[in-house]
């Protein structure tokens, strides 16, 4: 029999790992061919180190997910700088603006999401373009064009105190600019904070030096002067990133008639309404998942490796518990679950604030199960509540303790230590890997933290988890 022919279109981080997902299950290329087309000219690179990028922490190179020559390596057909022009669904055909076809037996949109730029006055040229002094932050061209701009010392403005609004300031700040966010909800990460916690936040973040106008609106944009806000002052700025939210990039699954609503709808197959085609990472839109987050994609792209290639036919996808995290210098913060639950007749909501300190924890639990957390500036109390709420095991009786992250779990210790910790506890959320299977990579010979990565992928999504994954390594050599 012929092999299966796969074509992915979109090289980025849902993209390269369906590809790579794939080569895991069929090595030889036996059973699948696999066919990638990527619009940006690099290699795959993880988005989620952009911000260490701007913050000069990172090269851009470091953050590439794949070697220049790893399609040849594992037999994937990488068509980089091209784009598609149309897909045929009769014929099940691609075509490429070089003027090149692929013909497929399976089709994968990984198209991704395009940053959404607020009609602002002045933002946008006539064409659509952005107006000089104005850039987005989605991918390496933008920060390529944020470096250039910004100056140490020179004002900023970013519009956006979303999670990756934040993640710009905060980049940008480490460059030495001078940092303001404009927001136009009255607290920060209003999808996973409430009003206290992202008000701790913003105390937290303006110590390193990033300051706030809350509940405002850009109205104007003058190049080399900076934004009038809807009150009427003025946020001076050299350069405005714009990091307004995303928009699932939907106009190819659109041309051909494919169900889209907010994003290409799926089911738990992750097929969409053509079941030849298939749709992941931010262009997807299934019930279960919210999107623009890494472990999701990464996820989907498993799930779908098992069905493309047989694997495992009754594979399916059911979504992702997602833990939301923002590391910077003094700053650690885990939002998972239903953060916006107050007190009712099936919840327990339970609060502790300590502003001054940059600390605010807080919980919410429902029949003994943790369902919901905000942990700013509480590392240990973050990792005991996101170990119950993974494992769904009952909270702990003393709930005072467990926000303090010093409680006893009524089925046994909570663990610190990577000794107690669990094997089936999640320790690399991003791409899903348990402290048992850092422990048997470790014995197969992954003695260093880069070893571990390259054996179990663990620290190579957002990279939150290092610090653990070290204290398993400290651990493991002592033992």
């Amino acid at each position: 029999m012929s092999a299966r022919r796969v074509v992915v279109v979109g090289y980025g981080m849902a993209g390269s790992r369906l590809a790579e997902e794939i080569r895991r299950r069929d090595r030889d290329g036996e059973r699948t061919s696999v066919t990638v087309i990527g619009a940006e000219p690099h290699p795959a690179y993880n988005r989620v180190l952009l911000s260490a990028v701007v913050a000069g922490t990172m090269t851009p190179e470091s953050t590439q997910l794949h070697d220049a020559g790893w399609a040849a390596e594992h037999g994937v057909d990488l068509r980089l700088g091209v784009s598609v022009t149309s897909i045929d669904r009769e014929a099940r055909q691609v075509a490429l603006d070089d003027g090149s076809t692929v013909d497929y037996d399976a089709l994968v949109l990984a198209t991704g999401s395009q940053a959404w730029v607020p009609p602002t006055e002045g933002l946008q040229t006539d064409d659509g373009s952005l107006a000089p002094g104005v850039a987005t932050f989605r991918d390496l061209d933008d920060c390529a064009a944020i470096l250039e701009h910004a100056r140490p010392g020179a004002p900023v403005a970013v519009l956006g105190g979303g999670l990756l609004g934040l993640e710009a300031a905060r980049g940008l700040a480490g460059r030495g600019a001078l940092v303001t966010v404009v927001h136009p909800v009255g607290h920060l990460m209003e999808r996973q904070l409430d009003p206290a916690g992202g008000a701790v936040l913003a105390r937290a973040l303006g110590e390193m030096g990033i300051e706030f106008r809350l509940g405002r609106f850009a109205a104007r944009y003058v190049q080399g002067d900076g934004l009038k806000l809807d009150d009427g002052s003025h946020v001076p700025a050299d350069l405005v990133v714009v990091s307004a939210g995303v928009r699932a990039d939907t106009a190819l699954a659109e041309s051909i008639g494919l169900t889209v609503d907010r994003g290409i709808v799926v089911d738990d197959s992750l097929r969409t309404s053509d079941h030849r085609i298939h749709a992941i990472g931010d262009c997807a839109n299934h019930p279960m998942t919210v999107s623009g987050l890494v472990q999701p994609a990464w996820e989907q792209a498993e799930v779908l490796a098992d069905l493309l290639t047989g694997v495992d036919p009754a594979a399916r996808y059911r979504g992702t518990p997602v833990v939301t995290r923002l590391k910077a210098k003094g700053v650690d913060l885990a939002a998972l679950g239903d953060v916006h639950a107050e007190v009712d007749g099936d919840a327990e909501v339970l609060c502790l604030q300590d502003p001054v300190r940059g600390r605010y924890a807080k919980l919410v639990i429902r029949d003994d199960r943790v369902t919901g957390a905000i942990v700013l500036g509480s590392p240990d109390a973050a990792a005991t509540i996101t170990q119950l709420y993974d494992a769904k095991t009952p909270a702990p009786t003393d709930r005072l303790g467990l926000l303090l992250g010093r409680a006893l779990s009524s089925a046994g210790p909570v663990a610190h230590s990577p000794a107690d910790l669990p094997a089936s506890s999640v320790v690399c959320r991003c791409n899903t890997v348990t402290k048992g299977q850092l422990v048997k990579a470790w014995r197969g010979g992954a003695a260093t933290v880069p070893e571990l990565a390259t054996a179990t992928r663990a620290t190579t999504g957002c990279g939150s988890c290092t610090d653990a994954v070290c204290g398993i390594v400290d651990w493991l050599a002592r033992a």
